[in-house]
């Protein structure tokens, strides 16, 4: 337990990390990844190049402080943040390195303005926070490694097929390779796959959100090939798993993991909105509702750019035509010709309150949504505006937690 007087001293640097917490952050991995660089094994190069990570971690620290005095209101992000270091398999001796630099960032980026008092609290604080995450993924660790089929780090898959989805998605099948059944998993949740891409030092590992039912006898993730754009380079992994992977070879995988997942114990009508590429954890969610709860109301509500980029269109359409209890929906911001002439789109643009409000038969339902952040601020104030609860809007990041 903290003292009183430590949490009044951290609670005292709280206007100070809302300033320069990303200065800290960023400096603490340039110090982390100098002394260990085999730690750029686990860590999303691209996140720490775009800054997402540091931003993200920025965030965390800044929320620690604030609520040092009632650690319980952080416990979900601890959990969440838990799922994603089980994934990537962080362990317990990592805690101490990251504790060390962070003080040190800490002292370097505020010079004098870093008393011994306020890194001695610090240092208190960052012990109880550690014991945390590490007591939370102990037992993550050991629920994985001991559910039925479960195995604990990086199990050794093959892609069993590549199918393309779209002109940019392409969803992958992965079996083990030593052929034991797989564990089940949440409607919502993600596997992380870690690569070897030729002539990089380090591995890459990536986390995508399983695309299909429980109880297949495979894995099934569905991937955008992310190509160079103006304010940012290619998606390295993306781009090898789609040109540099062929059907045969071998990939590692870590078991489901995750905590944006479907309440199937909910009867209430639920409402799956997604941009892009984020229909991945709706279509796992939408094939479970239809084969486990047909009766229970579904809206499944899709933006892409076009048909060209609309991944599992005709597959939802048939479900839509199976059961009476699903309509679905799709917004096309930049519909093709050949859209337009045979009429496959529903909204042209971007969905708007009102919109939603004319498709969404009733506001007391479960809304989930994933996406690009931006699409994501946009639901999310919309459906604030409409009066849904917060409890009721539930989603998922993409990478790195941000706000919305």
């Amino acid at each position: 337990m903290l003292s009183q007087h430590a949490i009044n001293i951290i609670k005292s640097t709280v206007p100070v990390l809302e300033i320069h917490g990303t200065t800290i952050t960023k400096r603490f991995y340039e110090m982390l990844f100098t002394s260990h660089p085999e730690l750029l094994n686990i860590f999303n190069h691209a996140n720490q190049k775009q800054g997402k990570q540091q931003t993200a971690l920025a965030n965390a620290v800044y929320a620690a402080a604030l609520h040092i005095d009632r650690l319980e209101a952080i416990l979900p992000v601890v959990k969440q943040i838990s799922h994603k270091h089980r994934s990537l398999g962080v362990k317990p001796e990592h805690y101490p390195i990251v504790g060390q630099h962070l003080l040190a960032a800490i002292q370097e980026v505020l010079g004098d303005a870093a008393t011994p008092e306020i890194l001695q609290a610090w240092a208190e604080a960052y012990g109880i926070i550690a014991d945390a995450f590490i007591g939370v993924e102990a037992d993550m660790y050991h629920q994985t490694e001991t559910q039925k089929g479960g195995w604990s780090d990086f199990k050794r898959f093959r892609i069993a097929r590549k199918v393309k989805e779209s002109d940019v998605i392409t969803s992958f099948y992965l079996m083990p390779e030593d052929g034991a059944p797989l564990p089940t998993f949440e409607p919502g949740q993600y596997i992380s796959i870690k690569l070897e891409i030729p002539g990089d030092t380090y591995t890459h590992i990536r986390q995508y959100s399983l695309s299909d039912a429980p109880g297949k006898p495979y894995y099934r993730i569905s991937v955008k090939r992310e190509d160079p754009m103006a304010d940012r380079p290619e998606g390295k992994v993306s781009m090898f798993l789609h040109q540099g992977t062929k059907e045969g070879d071998a990939v590692l995988l870590s078991a489901p993991a995750g905590d944006f997942t479907l309440d199937q114990q909910d009867s209430r009508p639920v409402v799956l909105i997604s941009g892009g590429v984020g229909l991945t954890p709706m279509v796992s969610m939408l094939q479970t509702l239809t084969a486990t709860n047909p009766e229970r109301q579904v809206t499944f509500i899709h933006a892409a750019q076009n048909g060209q980029h609309h991944a599992f269109k005709g597959s939802i359409e048939e479900l839509a035509i199976q059961h009476p209890a699903l309509n679905v929906y799709w917004c096309y911001d930049k519909p093709t010709a050949s859209d337009r002439a045979e009429n496959t789109f529903h909204r042209e643009g971007y969905m708007t309150l009102d919109w939603l409000q004319s498709v969404v038969p009733t506001s007391a339902a479960s809304f989930y949504f994933c996406g690009p952040v931006p699409f994501m601020k946009t639901i999310n104030n919309a459906l604030r505006e409409w009066g849904i609860p917060e409890e009721d809007r539930r989603f998922e990041f993409f990478g790195p937690a941000g706000s919305l």
